[in-house]
Protein backbone atom coordinates (compact mmCIF):
# COMPACT_ATOMS: atom_id res chain seq x y z
CA UNK A 1 0.00 0.00 0.00
CA UNK A 2 1.15 3.68 -0.29
CA UNK A 3 1.79 5.27 2.45
CA UNK A 4 -1.07 6.12 5.04
CA UNK A 5 -2.51 9.75 6.30
CA UNK A 6 0.80 12.37 7.79
CA UNK A 7 0.44 14.84 10.23
CA UNK A 8 -2.80 17.27 10.97
CA UNK A 9 -1.81 20.98 10.69
CA UNK A 10 1.71 19.98 10.00
CA UNK A 11 3.83 20.31 7.34
CA UNK A 12 4.69 16.14 6.44
CA UNK A 13 5.22 13.73 3.48
CA UNK A 14 2.71 13.85 0.62
CA UNK A 15 3.31 10.75 -1.24
CA UNK A 16 1.76 11.42 -4.45
CA UNK A 17 2.29 15.20 -4.80
CA UNK A 18 -0.17 16.77 -3.13
CA UNK A 19 -1.34 18.57 -6.55
CA UNK A 20 -4.29 18.67 -9.08
CA UNK A 21 -3.61 20.09 -12.31
CA UNK A 22 -6.58 21.45 -14.10
CA UNK A 23 -7.02 23.02 -17.20
CA UNK A 24 -9.72 25.46 -19.24
CA UNK A 25 -9.45 25.65 -22.77
CA UNK A 26 -10.42 27.86 -25.53
CA UNK A 27 -7.26 30.57 -25.06
CA UNK A 28 -6.56 32.91 -27.76
CA UNK A 29 -2.11 31.49 -27.38
CA UNK A 30 0.72 33.24 -29.48
CA UNK A 31 4.19 31.86 -29.89
CA UNK A 32 6.32 32.72 -27.15
CA UNK A 33 9.95 31.63 -27.55
CA UNK A 34 10.91 33.00 -24.03
CA UNK A 35 14.81 34.07 -22.95
CA UNK A 36 17.14 31.45 -21.42
CA UNK A 37 18.19 32.11 -18.37
CA UNK A 38 21.08 30.87 -16.10
CA UNK A 39 20.32 28.88 -12.58
CA UNK A 40 20.82 31.51 -10.38
CA UNK A 41 19.50 34.67 -11.81
CA UNK A 42 17.50 35.80 -9.20
CA UNK A 43 15.95 34.91 -5.76
CA UNK A 44 12.52 33.58 -5.01
CA UNK A 45 9.65 36.34 -4.84
CA UNK A 46 11.79 38.48 -7.13
CA UNK A 47 8.69 39.49 -8.22
CA UNK A 48 6.40 42.43 -6.97
CA UNK A 49 4.06 41.57 -4.43
CA UNK A 50 -0.07 41.43 -5.17
CA UNK A 51 -3.34 42.02 -3.34
CA UNK A 52 -3.60 38.79 -1.65
CA UNK A 53 -1.41 36.71 -4.08
CA UNK A 54 2.31 37.18 -5.03
CA UNK A 55 2.22 37.86 -8.88
CA UNK A 56 3.51 39.81 -11.91
CA UNK A 57 3.65 39.99 -15.65
CA UNK A 58 1.23 40.80 -18.44
CA UNK A 59 -1.56 38.56 -19.42
CA UNK A 60 -0.22 35.57 -19.96
CA UNK A 61 1.47 34.39 -23.72
CA UNK A 62 1.65 30.76 -24.04
CA UNK A 63 3.68 28.74 -26.76
CA UNK A 64 0.95 27.78 -29.45
CA UNK A 65 1.04 23.95 -29.94
CA UNK A 66 -0.97 22.01 -32.57
CA UNK A 67 -4.42 22.20 -33.07
CA UNK A 68 -6.77 21.28 -30.13
CA UNK A 69 -4.09 20.37 -28.19
CA UNK A 70 -2.30 21.68 -25.95
CA UNK A 71 -1.89 25.46 -27.27
CA UNK A 72 -5.70 26.04 -26.08
CA UNK A 73 -5.02 26.10 -23.00
CA UNK A 74 -5.68 29.43 -21.62
CA UNK A 75 -4.81 28.59 -17.57
CA UNK A 76 -2.91 26.39 -15.60
CA UNK A 77 -4.23 25.93 -11.92
CA UNK A 78 -2.11 23.61 -9.21
CA UNK A 79 -3.74 23.10 -5.91
CA UNK A 80 -1.62 21.93 -3.04
CA UNK A 81 -3.10 19.65 -0.32
CA UNK A 82 -0.86 18.58 2.22
CA UNK A 83 -0.41 16.66 5.15
CA UNK A 84 -2.10 13.83 3.19
CA UNK A 85 -1.18 11.11 0.97
CA UNK A 86 -2.86 9.90 -2.04
CA UNK A 87 -4.38 7.12 0.15
CA UNK A 88 -6.06 9.18 2.27
CA UNK A 89 -8.04 10.99 -0.43
CA UNK A 90 -8.05 8.70 -3.00
CA UNK A 91 -7.47 5.27 -1.52
CA UNK A 92 -11.42 3.68 -2.23
CA UNK A 93 -11.89 6.13 -5.40
CA UNK A 94 -13.02 3.88 -8.35
CA UNK A 95 -10.54 2.51 -10.79
CA UNK A 96 -7.72 4.40 -9.01
CA UNK A 97 -4.13 2.18 -7.73
CA UNK A 98 -5.07 2.73 -4.06
CA UNK A 99 -5.81 0.57 -0.79
CA UNK A 100 -6.01 -3.08 -1.88
CA UNK A 101 -9.33 -4.35 -0.92
CA UNK A 102 -11.03 -8.00 0.04
CA UNK A 103 -14.90 -8.01 -0.40
CA UNK A 104 -14.99 -4.01 0.75
CA UNK A 105 -12.38 -4.64 3.21
CA UNK A 106 -9.05 -3.16 3.32
CA UNK A 107 -6.20 -6.37 3.05
CA UNK A 108 -3.06 -4.60 3.65
CA UNK A 109 -1.81 -4.19 7.59
CA UNK A 110 0.92 -2.52 8.64
CA UNK A 111 3.04 -4.17 11.57
CA UNK A 112 2.25 -2.79 15.21
CA UNK A 113 5.44 -3.15 17.31
CA UNK A 114 3.24 -2.04 20.82
CA UNK A 115 0.30 -4.79 20.00
CA UNK A 116 2.33 -7.08 18.28
CA UNK A 117 -0.47 -7.04 15.40
CA UNK A 118 -1.18 -5.60 12.08
CA UNK A 119 -3.37 -2.56 11.71
CA UNK A 120 -5.03 -2.43 8.71
CA UNK A 121 -6.60 0.94 7.01
CA UNK A 122 -10.19 1.79 8.29
CA UNK A 123 -12.87 4.65 6.88
CA UNK A 124 -11.99 8.10 9.08
CA UNK A 125 -15.06 10.01 9.43
CA UNK A 126 -12.95 13.21 11.71
CA UNK A 127 -11.91 16.76 9.58
CA UNK A 128 -8.86 17.07 12.90
CA UNK A 129 -6.61 14.42 13.10
CA UNK A 130 -3.41 13.82 15.17
CA UNK A 131 -0.84 11.69 12.58
CA UNK A 132 2.94 11.44 13.04
CA UNK A 133 6.03 12.32 12.32
CA UNK A 134 7.22 13.89 9.10
CA UNK A 135 10.52 14.47 8.96
CA UNK A 136 13.78 12.66 6.61
CA UNK A 137 15.07 10.06 9.14
CA UNK A 138 10.83 9.11 9.90
CA UNK A 139 10.43 8.71 5.86
CA UNK A 140 13.21 6.86 5.43
CA UNK A 141 11.92 4.67 8.41
CA UNK A 142 8.57 4.51 7.07
CA UNK A 143 9.39 3.83 3.37
CA UNK A 144 11.68 1.10 4.51
CA UNK A 145 13.29 0.05 1.50
CA UNK A 146 10.27 -0.24 -0.26
CA UNK A 147 8.46 -2.54 2.18
CA UNK A 148 6.23 0.84 3.40
CA UNK A 149 5.46 -0.86 6.59
CA UNK A 150 7.17 1.13 9.04
CA UNK A 151 4.52 3.87 10.03
CA UNK A 152 2.93 2.72 12.81
CA UNK A 153 5.84 1.78 14.23
CA UNK A 154 7.46 5.44 13.59
CA UNK A 155 4.04 6.81 15.21
CA UNK A 156 4.27 5.27 18.37
CA UNK A 157 7.90 6.42 19.08
CA UNK A 158 7.24 9.92 18.28
CA UNK A 159 7.20 12.70 20.46
CA UNK A 160 3.71 13.51 21.59
CA UNK A 161 1.94 16.85 21.86
CA UNK A 162 5.20 18.45 19.97
CA UNK A 163 3.69 22.05 19.22
CA UNK A 164 6.39 23.41 16.98
CA UNK A 165 5.17 23.58 13.63
CA UNK A 166 9.02 23.61 12.02
CA UNK A 167 10.35 20.69 13.91
CA UNK A 168 9.64 17.43 11.27
CA UNK A 169 10.04 15.34 13.85
CA UNK A 170 6.82 16.43 16.00
CA UNK A 171 4.18 14.31 15.83
CA UNK A 172 0.42 14.91 17.09
CA UNK A 173 -1.51 14.27 20.03
CA UNK A 174 -4.11 12.00 20.51
CA UNK A 175 -4.72 7.71 19.32
CA UNK A 176 -2.76 6.68 16.23
CA UNK A 177 -4.57 7.13 13.47
CA UNK A 178 -2.04 7.33 10.31
CA UNK A 179 -3.97 4.53 8.69
CA UNK A 180 -7.66 6.43 8.28
CA UNK A 181 -8.88 6.89 4.80
CA UNK A 182 -11.30 9.58 3.25
CA UNK A 183 -13.97 8.94 0.98
CA UNK A 184 -16.46 11.24 -1.12
CA UNK A 185 -18.64 11.42 2.15
CA UNK A 186 -15.79 13.69 3.71
CA UNK A 187 -14.16 15.40 0.59
CA UNK A 188 -16.81 15.82 -1.86
CA UNK A 189 -15.28 18.47 -3.91
CA UNK A 190 -11.88 16.65 -4.60
CA UNK A 191 -13.68 13.25 -5.58
CA UNK A 192 -15.55 15.76 -7.48
CA UNK A 193 -12.30 17.47 -9.14
CA UNK A 194 -10.82 13.52 -9.75
CA UNK A 195 -14.05 12.60 -11.56
CA UNK A 196 -14.44 15.78 -13.72
CA UNK A 197 -10.90 16.11 -14.49
CA UNK A 198 -7.92 13.80 -13.77
CA UNK A 199 -6.72 11.73 -11.19
CA UNK A 200 -3.05 10.82 -11.69
CA UNK A 201 -2.60 7.82 -9.34
CA UNK A 202 1.42 6.83 -9.70
CA UNK A 203 3.21 10.02 -8.84
CA UNK A 204 5.40 10.52 -6.08
CA UNK A 205 6.58 13.26 -4.69
CA UNK A 206 10.48 14.11 -4.58
CA UNK A 207 11.02 15.26 -1.25
CA UNK A 208 10.79 12.57 1.97
CA UNK A 209 9.91 15.39 4.23
CA UNK A 210 7.55 18.15 5.75
CA UNK A 211 5.67 21.13 4.08
CA UNK A 212 8.57 23.98 3.64
CA UNK A 213 10.51 21.93 1.67
CA UNK A 214 7.77 20.36 -0.48
CA UNK A 215 6.50 23.88 -1.09
CA UNK A 216 9.67 25.01 -2.74
CA UNK A 217 10.06 21.89 -4.62
CA UNK A 218 7.10 22.67 -5.88
CA UNK A 219 8.07 26.49 -7.44
CA UNK A 220 11.78 25.52 -7.61
CA UNK A 221 12.19 21.70 -8.13
CA UNK A 222 14.86 22.15 -4.48
CA UNK A 223 15.21 22.56 -0.89
CA UNK A 224 18.40 23.90 0.49
CA UNK A 225 19.62 26.11 3.18
CA UNK A 226 21.73 28.86 1.65
CA UNK A 227 24.69 30.42 3.88
CA UNK A 228 25.02 33.65 1.56
CA UNK A 229 21.90 36.29 0.85
CA UNK A 230 21.42 35.88 -3.28
CA UNK A 231 24.01 33.50 -3.98
CA UNK A 232 23.03 30.18 -5.38
CA UNK A 233 26.67 28.92 -5.47
CA UNK A 234 26.66 29.00 -1.25
CA UNK A 235 23.43 26.65 -1.43
CA UNK A 236 23.56 23.18 0.44
CA UNK A 237 20.82 20.63 -0.43
CA UNK A 238 19.04 20.82 2.69
CA UNK A 239 15.16 18.67 2.87
CA UNK A 240 14.62 19.04 6.59
CA UNK A 241 15.76 22.57 7.58
CA UNK A 242 16.03 24.77 4.78
CA UNK A 243 15.40 28.61 7.04
CA UNK A 244 12.19 29.94 6.47
CA UNK A 245 11.91 33.58 5.85
CA UNK A 246 9.67 36.41 7.80
CA UNK A 247 8.51 39.56 7.72
CA UNK A 248 11.32 40.71 10.73
CA UNK A 249 13.92 38.50 8.43
CA UNK A 250 13.06 38.73 4.69
CA UNK A 251 15.84 37.00 3.84
CA UNK A 252 15.06 35.24 -0.04
CA UNK A 253 16.15 31.72 -1.06
CA UNK A 254 18.95 32.53 -3.84
CA UNK A 255 18.30 30.21 -6.27
CA UNK A 256 16.05 30.62 -9.19
CA UNK A 257 12.73 29.23 -9.12
CA UNK A 258 9.50 28.67 -12.05
CA UNK A 259 8.04 31.86 -10.71
CA UNK A 260 10.80 34.34 -11.58
CA UNK A 261 10.92 32.36 -15.15
CA UNK A 262 7.07 32.43 -16.20
CA UNK A 263 7.58 36.58 -14.93
CA UNK A 264 10.98 36.74 -17.27
CA UNK A 265 8.93 35.29 -20.07
CA UNK A 266 6.20 37.49 -19.73
CA UNK A 267 3.35 34.73 -18.09
CA UNK A 268 1.44 36.28 -15.64
CA UNK A 269 1.26 33.82 -12.74
CA UNK A 270 -0.26 33.68 -9.03
CA UNK A 271 0.76 32.17 -5.83
CA UNK A 272 -2.69 32.41 -3.42
CA UNK A 273 -2.18 31.58 0.44
CA UNK A 274 -4.86 31.37 3.33
CA UNK A 275 -5.79 33.34 5.24
CA UNK A 276 -7.72 34.04 8.41
CA UNK A 277 -8.36 32.38 11.59
CA UNK A 278 -6.16 28.97 12.76
CA UNK A 279 -8.44 25.82 11.97
CA UNK A 280 -6.83 24.59 15.76
CA UNK A 281 -5.82 25.48 19.25
CA UNK A 282 -2.19 26.06 19.42
CA UNK A 283 -1.96 23.73 22.39
CA UNK A 284 -4.53 21.19 21.06
CA UNK A 285 -7.37 22.50 23.25
CA UNK A 286 -10.93 21.24 22.09
CA UNK A 287 -12.23 24.92 22.02
CA UNK A 288 -9.94 28.45 22.54
CA UNK A 289 -10.46 31.45 21.05
CA UNK A 290 -10.16 32.49 17.20
CA UNK A 291 -6.46 33.46 16.78
CA UNK A 292 -5.88 35.29 13.21
CA UNK A 293 -3.44 34.43 11.08
CA UNK A 294 -1.72 36.40 7.63
CA UNK A 295 0.03 35.00 4.64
Amino acid sequence: MQMPRRGGTRGSIVVLIGTLLLAACSAQVQPYPGPSLPLGSAPLGSAPLGSGLLGSGPPATILAGPPGGIGRIKHVVIIMQENRSFDTYFGTFPGANGIPMTNGQPSACLPDPASGGCDRPYHDHRDRTAGGPHGEAAATADIAGGRMDGFVAQDEMARKSCQDALNPGCAGSGPLDILGYDTAAEIPNYWAYARDFVLQDAMFEPNASWSLPAHLFTVSAWSAKCGLIGDPESCISNIDEPGLPSLQKPRPYAWTDLTFLLHAAGVSWGYYLDQGFEPDCDDDAISCAPQAQSV
